[in-house]
């Protein structure tokens, strides 16, 4: 089962599920907009990735400005960023077992197939 983090408004985010469900892929769906990550639970996904915070935020959002936001501010700040904002997290994301992958391009979701 994949854990699909989905905003079905990003076309990026759309593309990304269909392709997983071409394919064959079992997804369960969250969107993540409605039902934001604890910061707990983007540790895990970090640590799945294997990248740094910064890498996982969308780094063009107003909020990520508004909100005082670098790209060297401490990951501590930027995962709990995430978690009050989780417009500021880099979509679409699935999660499968002890992998992720962030859909930019949306192949890159198919490494979890």
């Amino acid at each position: 089962m994949i854990s699909y983090w989905h905003n079905p408004r990003c076309s990026k985010s759309r593309a990304g599920l269909a392709l997983l469900e071409e394919n064959g892929a079992q997804v369960e769906v969250r969107k993540y907009l409605e039902n934001a990550p604890s910061t707990d639970e983007l540790r895990t996904v970090l640590g799945k990735l294997g990248i740094n915070a910064i890498d996982m935020m969308r780094t063009g959002e107003k909020q990520f400005k508004e909100l005082g936001l670098t790209k060297t501010s401490p990951a501590d700040e930027l995962i709990t960023a995430m978690a009050e904002n989780p417009i500021l997290i880099e979509r679409p994301l699935a999660i499968a077992g002890d992998k992720a992958a962030i859909g930019r391009p949306p192949e890159n979701l198919l490494t979890l197939i």
